[in-house]
């Protein structure tokens, strides 16, 4: 995969006219800087760098192999295009590499990347029979082998419950353990047979594939998804310049309620509500530019069937906390 037509037609940007509106506003005027926290394969960078003549991007991902083609991808615009290989928690720290105080903008894009999910070598879909590793970043330790043949059957168990809110999450636990006394679990086709066989289907009423929660779970856990994000929220929120704008786009439930929690807190008064006044460092730090979470079009997600979970949330900054 080294042609940008072949990288293009991996990564279908979600919700991208909607991404360039909301955030466009704020990085019109010269010397914006652009934060793609998620940069993937770089749809979103490319359509924002086009649009945007005197704009800087600074992408960071934590898949090395999707910087690299990205980078490729975004080479044609020079210096305008900088790369970090992060976690987006790190946001402010990025900036400071790159010489920057703050940014005029701030993209997370969430979940797992088209190009995981697409290529059977990383383990990320059970779609296909591959190696159970699961790790966005490759140079990391943990993969989802080693969760399954070394977790308690309590700590699975949990980690399914809470990370895949999968209703059968005791019996697929136990069944797990039993078998790996047999034989340790190494790919994703054993997984997601014995998955099948707790996990009631019915055709044309159940939603999805049976592993499918069990299979968010494991990923979740071995990239610590929702830790990084909870930490990631208030320093994304903190690097945004004075009128600077956030678009988070999640696409399942856990991700979108820590958005939204970190979201609601940072745009509403901390003032008391017996107090007469509301002090200059009680008022709201966000002002929230859509109401609720904006999903796909129907249109949307029938030329990008990965649209069809997307949860949008934006808010704009509007004083800088002490």
């Amino acid at each position: 995969m080294n042609s940008t037509k072949e990288i293009n037609e991996l990564h279908v940007p979600v919700l991208l006219e909607r991404t360039l509106e909301l955030l466009g506003a704020a990085i019109e005027q010269p010397g914006a800087v652009f934060v793609d926290c998620t940069l993937g394969l770089g749809g979103h960078a490319e359509a924002f760098l086009t649009q945007f003549p005197q704009l800087t991007l600074i992408g960071i991902d934590r898949d090395a192999s999707a910087l690299a083609l990205a980078a490729k991808r975004l080479e044609k615009f020079g210096e305008r295009a900088k790369f970090s290989h992060a976690t987006y928690d790190e946001i402010q720290e990025v900036l400071a590499e790159h010489g920057f105080d703050s940014a005029d903008a701030v993209l997370l894009d969430l979940g797992v990347s088209s190009m995981q999910l697409d290529e059977a070598e990383r383990g990320f879909a059970y779609s296909f029979d591959a190696p159970l590793d699961m790790r966005m970043d490759s140079s990391e330790s943990l993969t989802a082998a080693q969760v399954l043949n070394s977790y308690s059957e309590q700590e699975l168990a949990r980690i399914f419950k809470e990370f895949g809110e999968e209703r059968y999450a005791k019996q697929i636990a136990s069944s797990i353990v039993e078998k790996r006394k047999a034989q340790s679990f190494s790919n994703s086709a054993e997984l997601a047979k014995l998955i099948v066989a707790i996990v009631p289907f019915i055709p044309g009423k159940s939603k999805g594939h049976p592993a499918k929660r069990v299979f968010q779970a494991l990923r979740i856990e071995v990239n610590s998804e929702l830790d990084v994000l909870r930490d990631a929220m208030p320093a994304a929120i903190a690097s945004l310049a004075l009128g600077g704008r956030i678009l988070i786009l999640s696409y399942q439930s856990l991700e979108d309620r820590i958005v939204k929690q970190a979201l609601s807190a940072a745009s509403t008064s901390s003032a008391p509500l017996d107090m007469p006044i509301e002090l200059p460092e009680q008022a709201p730090v966000l002002r929230l530019l859509v109401k609720g979470a904006e999903q796909a079009s129907e249109k949307e997600v029938l030329q990008n069937p990965r649209a069809a979970s997307v949860r949008l949330r934006a808010a704009e900054k509007i004083r800088r906390a002490a």
